[in-house]
């Protein structure tokens, strides 16, 4: 009887084993499941990847940015190139599943794209594309002012001026960037140019600090003026420099020209100014010489004063859009240092202009002053935006 119990004993302790076992084996042998899910994971993460670019086709809108999308995929490298090589620059999104481009598309311009991914999988893949913009239906271009490698005074401004009109300000205005080599502060303001088209003249708060490097980089291509303005299908840039702090001022109730070079009277020149009472008056306020034309002939039907003169004038030097110059005056000889009797420039001896023609350089700003003046000079009658306070010429900005 013992042994019979023993006997049962151990099969019932085998039947235990057993038991125990057997969830076990079904444990280990959970591998080959685990090894399935992993294959079935690796098939969900490389499906098929889709990239989409906009714009698309052929004539697509200009004016927007080139987006790329990729789904089932991240985005590794984008490259957009217009048919003349320049690349389009942009950035990826966080999630690497988006990229947009930092400028628009412009107009009549075909763009290849290339787009690089990478599944989570792991599998590299290669998208190209491409499309083209239609033409614009009217263009609007730029004349600027400094011209590109100008040494200028220190009251020039950077002046754009466009040929058609300019109803997104804003967006043009974003387009335009200035750097200086000393951060110097200043806005753009908007007016209307003396031709009577729009204009944005870039100033500083002050006068430039003399050796200034300045840049323009106006990145335009690309972008809409608004109605009846057309597409900018071009970039324009400009570099100059600011040379010495030189300041003309004009005392035309003493008819004396000072010239004063850092801080320092280099000269004083006796003048006649505009002839009171009338519309030969000169101008008063700040005026920026705007350029030395030398002999030219001056015409008073071209400013407004019928038959006055008709002559040619030696030592030209352009204040105003509206005809008032810096020259020599030899026919008003009796009345330098006494009297008022130009037709509204500034006039001196033949010495005294030669010598001060070889002074001065365009940017440097005349300040005049004097009871006997038609008033002060306007922002887009030449370079007048000195005569309008930094509160209210930050004002003239599109962004402000």
């Amino acid at each position: 009887m013992h042994r019979t119990r023993v006997r049962a004993h151990a099969r019932v302790q085998a039947a235990v084993a057993a038991a125990l076992l057997a969830p076990l084996a079904a444990c280990s042998s959970s591998g080959s499941p685990t090894a399935s899910a992993t294959g079935a994971s690796r098939i969900a993460d490389d499906r098929p990847v889709t990239v989409t670019v906009t714009p698309t086709g052929e004539g697509a809108e200009a004016g927007e940015p080139v987006t790329v999308t990729a789904r089932h995929a991240r985005l590794t490298s984008v490259t957009v190139t217009d048919g003349e090589g320049r690349r389009l620059a942009g950035k990826v999104a966080r999630d690497g599943t988006s990229w947009i481009s930092d400028r628009k598309a412009a107009p009549g311009t075909a763009y290849a794209v290339t787009a690089a991914t990478r599944t989570a999988g792991g599998t590299a893949g290669r998208t190209k594309a491409s499309f083209t913009t239609a033409p614009a239906d009217k263009v609007n271009k730029v004349d600027w002012r400094p011209g590109a490698g100008a040494t200028v005074g220190i009251a020039q401004p950077i002046s754009l001026v466009f040929d058609n009109p300019v109803k997104n300000r804003a967006e043009v205005e974003k387009q335009l960037r200035i750097s200086t080599s000393n951060d110097t502060e200043g806005s753009w303001g908007w007016m209307r140019d003396w031709s009577g088209r729009d204009r944005v003249d870039w100033r500083p708060r002050e006068y430039w600090k003399p050796g200034t490097k300045v840049t323009l980089d106006a990145e335009l291509n690309g972008t809409d003026s608004g109605t009846d303005g057309g597409w900018f299908v071009r970039d324009y840039t400009t570099t100059f420099t600011v040379g010495a702090r030189q300041i003309v001022e004009v005392d035309l109730d003493n008819h004396r020209l000072t010239l004063v070079r850092d801080g320092r009277t280099v000269r004083r020149i006796p003048v006649s100014g505009g002839t009171p009472g009338g519309d030969k008056r000169s101008w008063r306020g700040t005026a920026v010489l705007m350029a030395k034309e030398g002999t030219i002939n001056m015409n008073s039907e071209t400013v407004g004063l019928a038959d006055a003169y008709d002559k040619m004038v030696d030592y030209s030097m352009r204040l105003t859009w509206s005809g008032m110059y810096a020259h020599a005056a030899p026919w008003n000889a009796r009345y330098f240092g006494n009297d008022n009797r130009s037709s509204g420039c500034i006039g001196m001896s033949d010495a005294d202009a030669a010598w001060f023609y070889g002074q001065v350089r365009p940017g440097d700003p005349f300040e005049i002053t004097g009871k006997e003046t038609k008033g002060v000079v306007a922002p887009g009658n030449g370079f007048g935006a000195w005569n309008v306070s930094w509160a209210r010429w930050q004002g003239m900005s599109a962004l402000s």
